[in-house]
């Protein structure tokens, strides 16, 4: 699989000139507080540092909510997408060679606690991507997509504060790049991305964390499973969202959006379709019986 160029050090692209006005985040240099929508998604792309990807969000996301940050009328096309920022001692590995621990030990429940807190990071990354990429789009869209960021970030310092209480920090265990392979390989369609993003990889967290958080409250770490409670219930909403916007592309195209779903399986996600599914969740996320009984049937 070809990946994207990466920008040198982790540093935002030459558009995004920074620096920091009193209050702690950046902003487009010369710009004040006027910075437009798709440079905040730009900025938080670019950021390395995980906390501070977190805070430019919630912040941005404020901003949005408030009516400070609008879409610029006639915004040139969207730079080719490459990887967002990462810490530079996160080593990302093939996910065949990540080591395999079992959740019985305080090692194992920390290397877990920090794979879910890397998807989170991911998925902070993937709602904005979608601001920042996908134009001409009703303003819900961004919406919809803002506070998706918005919760993420929420979710990653959840789990951070987990992962501290366990001896450990973001980035003290290898992470795979799954989430963001498929965000570079649907770039170029804002159908397949809404279909495969959080309709497949993202709706796969709503199947396999009940048994999750089974297993945890088994092991007497409550306090993780209450996080993961919290992180199950909102993320039905975020799959929700991407079933309403591939409904909409399929629609603006002329396009049946279960044939359609079908073929992109196929075509790019053949191997992420692992049963159980979490049947009851995905109808409250757009799923409908038919698709249910689809992915059934393709995952064997």
């Amino acid at each position: 699989m070809q990946q994207a160029p990466t920008p040198s050090g982790n540093q935002p692209s030459s558009g995004a000139a920074r620096h920091l006005p009193p209050h702690g985040h950046p902003v487009p240099e010369g710009e004040g507080n006027t910075a437009t929508l798709l440079d905040a998604a730009r900025i938080c792309l670019a950021e390395a540092d995980p906390l501070e990807k977190v805070a430019l969000t919630r912040h941005y996301a404020t901003q949005f909510r408030a009516g400070k940050l609008q879409l610029p009328e006639n915004a040139p096309d969207p730079e080719p997408i490459r990887m967002p920022g990462r810490p530079a001692r996160l080593l990302l590995v093939h996910p065949r060679d990540l080591p395999r621990r079992g959740l019985g030990s305080p090692e194992g429940r920390a290397a877990f606690i920090h794979a879910i807190a890397h998807i989170e990071l991911n998925a902070i990354d993937l709602a904005w991507d979608a601001v920042y990429r996908f134009r001409g789009l009703p303003g819900s869209f961004h919406a919809d997509w803002v506070s998706c960021a918005d919760d993420e970030a929420r979710h990653f310092l959840l789990l951070r504060e987990r992962l501290l209480a366990h001896g450990h920090d973001y980035a003290d265990f290898p992470a795979h790049n799954g989430l963001w392979e498929m965000c570079e390989k649907t770039a170029h369609d804002g159908l397949a991305r809404m279909a495969l993003v959080p309709r497949v990889l993202e709706a796969r967290g709503l199947d396999v964390t009940p048994a999750m958080i089974a297993k945890l409250r088994s092991l007497g770490d409550d306090a993780t499973a209450d996080v993961l409670e919290v992180i199950l219930r909102e993320e039905v909403a975020h799959v929700a969202a991407g079933s309403r916007w591939y409904r909409w592309y399929c629609a603006r195209a002329g396009v049946e959006p279960r044939a359609r779903f079908k073929e992109l399986l196929r075509e790019y996600a053949g191997g992420y379709l692992h049963g159980p599914f979490n049947v009851e969740a995905r109808l409250l996320a757009g799923f409908d019986a038919d698709e249910l009984a689809d992915l059934l049937e393709q995952a064997g």
